[in-house]
């Protein structure tokens, strides 16, 4: 009977302590909200500055300039005739049906938050490439970034900064960024031992190695990478839009609360198109970069 009544007292027991702990951690990160909230905002005012700046540079542009750069900068990407009438394609569309202030102020988010995935992966993913050991522990974190729900790390990121652009900037990089870093990590890792020892023989330094030999023989990885971080940022445009950022996800999360199918359907469809789009040109950026080294090689 003791033996039965310990292990029917034992769930609770453990509960309670769960409990007690749950409130422990709670109240610990109120403490710290309310202490450090107000340093930490203004740590990221100069990134909410650039970004209200750039998302009116594209809104009050005229649309003309806006669709001749996105053309321009296409072709000079792919150098593809069909791509580049695609883009103006796609812009006169979203132009059409009244979508173009919402379509440049998801592209401002999602441009900001590609650079600075790309300013913090590369970076990171030299460092996993350099270490095994970092690459063990970035690697575990990166694990747990990618599982975890987007809704879980938007509750901190919330409570210490409120809704609006830069919560909606943190949450995409924390969710976009890991195919970069682990793409430069495998890139710089699969550089040839052989070209590495050649360019030592020559008397490279490691940075000139770096620099001169493994990054650009691991940029199509890179590229990669660049790839999934910008379609893996577009798919956060939605659930960034539940904290305040405004764009084409508020449209389509009117659309899903009221049943506007309508809505929900054109400015999906205008994601789609921004997600075509990029994914083309950065795909095309990486053949392009693929040949090129080809020539260099002479193959």
């Amino acid at each position: 009977m003791a033996e039965t009544s310990w292990l029917t007292e034992f769930p609770e027991m453990d509960r309670n302590s769960l409990i007690d702990l749950r409130k422990m951690f709670d109240a610990g990160y109120r403490e710290f909200s309310r202490s450090y909230g107000d340093a930490i905002e203004s740590f990221f005012d100069p990134l909410l500055v650039f970004l209200v700046w750039f998302e009116k540079l594209l809104i009050q542009s005229p649309w003309w300039a806006v669709l001749l750069v996105m053309t321009v900068l296409a072709y000079l990407g792919s150098r593809s005739i069909k791509l580049s009438l695609g883009v103006v394609a796609a812009f006169l569309l979203i132009g059409y049906f009244g979508m173009w202030d919402n379509t440049m102020r998801t592209m401002s988010i999602i441009m900001v938050s590609t650079l600075l995935s790309i300013a913090l992966g590369i970076p990171i993913g030299i460092l996993m490439s350099r270490s095994d050991r970092a690459q063990a522990v970035v690697k575990t974190v990166l694990d747990v970034m990618q599982t975890m729900p987007a809704f879980v790390y938007l509750i901190p990121v919330v409570m210490l900064l409120g809704i609006g652009k830069v919560p909606g900037v943190i949450a995409v990089v924390v969710y976009a960024i890991p195919p970069v870093i682990r793409l430069t990590n495998l890139g710089i890792r699969l550089v040839d031992q052989e070209v590495l020892e050649a360019a030592t023989a020559y008397g490279a330094s490691r940075w000139q190695r770096l620099v001169g030999v493994q990054l650009p023989l691991a940029m199509p990885n890179i590229m990669a990478g660049i790839n999934q971080t910008i379609m893996m940022a577009l798919a956060m445009v939605v659930i960034a839009s539940m904290i305040g950022v405004k764009g084409l996800g508020q449209p389509v999360l009117k659309s899903i609360t009221n049943q506007y199918f309508t809505m929900g359907l054109f400015n999906g469809l205008a994601i789609v198109a921004l997600a075509i789009i990029f994914d083309r040109l950065s795909q095309a950026c990486a053949r392009r970069t693929q040949k090129h080294l080809g020539d260099v090689r002479g193959e």
